[in-house]
C-alpha cells in the first residue's frame, strides 16, 4: 500500500466519510462580501475547508477553475491551507494531465512538488509511459481516468478493444502493469453504475474516484452498492456544485456543510459494514 493510499485509508476511518469534496470555484457564483476580498477563490475555499474538514476523506481542486481566472497563486495557497490546518486529509489536483514522457515529467513536478499535491488526475491516451513520470513518485496517488461520468464517454471508452470494451481494458492495466508501486487509482462515473461494478471486480480493492453525483445525476446509492470494497470502503464520491453553492447568500458554507453532511449520510446507509 503506498503512502497516498495509506493516508486515503485513514481518512476514511476517521472521518466515517468517503465523501471528496470537489473545490471548482466559479467566481459569478459567490457571495457579495467574498467577492470583496483581494483573493475571493482562496477565501471562500476557505470558507469550505472550515465547514468540512471532519466530513470528507479528501479535497479535489479542478485546475482549469483556477487557471481560468490566472488564479494559480490562489490554488497553492488552498493545497497549503489544506495541509497545514487538516494535514491527515489528503488533496488530489484534478488536472487530466497526460503527455510524452520529458512533458509528462514536467507536469508531474507541477503537481507534486509545485502545488503539493497528494495525488493527481491523469489521461492514460497515450500509455503507460507517458504516465510512469507520475507513478515514480511513489508517496503520491495517480489516478487514472477510466470511465469518466459524462455522456460521451461511450464513444472511446466503449470501443471494442479485443472482446471487452476500452474502460475494462484500461482498468486491468492499472491493476497490474501500471500499479506496481501501489499508488494507482481510478476515476470511475457514478452515472455509469452498471459498469462501476464491472470495474469494481477486476480490480479488486483499488480505490475509485467516483465523479458524477450531485449536479450530474449519478445515483449516490447505487454507485456505492456498486463501487465499494467488502470492507465497505475503496471510493471517494466527489460532489462538486451541489455543496459549493448549496447556498449563494452569506450562509454558503453552513450550507455546505449541511450538503455535505447529507451526502456521507446517504453514502453511509448504503455501505457494508464489517
Amino acid at each position: 500500500m503506498s503512502a497516498f493510499v495509506a493516508k486515503l485509508a485513514q481518512a476514511w476511518e476517521r472521518n466515517d466519510s468517503l465523501v471528496c469534496v470537489g473545490l471548482d470555484p466559479e467566481i459569478e457564483r459567490f457571495p457579495a462580501h467574498v467577492l470583496e476580498d483581494a483573493s475571493p477563490i482562496f477565501q471562500f475555499n476557505k470558507a469550505i475547508v472550515d465547514a468540512t474538514r471532519d466530513l470528507v476523506c479528501a479535497y479535489k481542486p479542478q485546475f482549469a477553475h483556477y487557471a481560468a481566472y490566472e488564479a494559480e497563486d490562489q490554488l497553492e495557497r488552498t493545497i497549503e491551507y489544506i495541509h497545514r490546518t487538516c494535514p491527515d486529509v489528503p488533496v488530489i489536483l484534478d488536472a487530466k494531465r497526460g503527455d510524452v514522457g520529458n512533458t509528462a515529467e514536467r507536469y508531474a513536478i507541477e503537481a507534486f512538488e509545485r502545488y503539493g499535491a497528494d495525488a493527481v488526475t491523469v489521461n492514460p491516451y497515450l500509455g503507460g509511459d507517458s504516465l510512469e513520470p507520475f507513478l515514480r513518485h511513489a508517496d503520491r496517488g495517480v489516478i487514472v481516468l477510466c470511465r469518466t461520468s459524462n455522456p460521451g464517454a461511450r464513444e472511446l471508452q466503449d470501443l471494442d478493444v479485443g472482446g471487452r470494451p476500452l474502460y475494462q481494458a484500461v482498468a486491468e492495466l492499472a491493476a497490474t502493469r501500471w500499479n506496481t508501486r501501489g499508488n494507482c487509482l481510478l476515476v470511475v462515473g457514478a452515472t455509469y453504475p452498471r459498469e462501476l461494478a464491472e470495474v469494481r471486480a477486476l480490480v479488486g480493492d483499488m480505490p475509485l474516484l467516483v465523479p458524477g453525483v450531485g449536479a450530474q445525476g449519478g445515483d449516490v446509492a447505487q454507485a456505492v452498492r456498486n463501487g465499494q470494497t467488502a470492507a465497505g470502503t475503496g471510493l471517494l464520491v466527489s460532489s462538486s456544485r451541489a455543496i459549493l453553492y448549496a447556498s449563494g447568500g452569506a450562509d454558503f458554507a453552513d450550507a455546505a456543510r449541511a450538503a455535505t453532511q447529507a451526502l456521507r449520510a446517504t453514502i453511509n446507509q448504503s455501505r457494508t459494514r464489517r
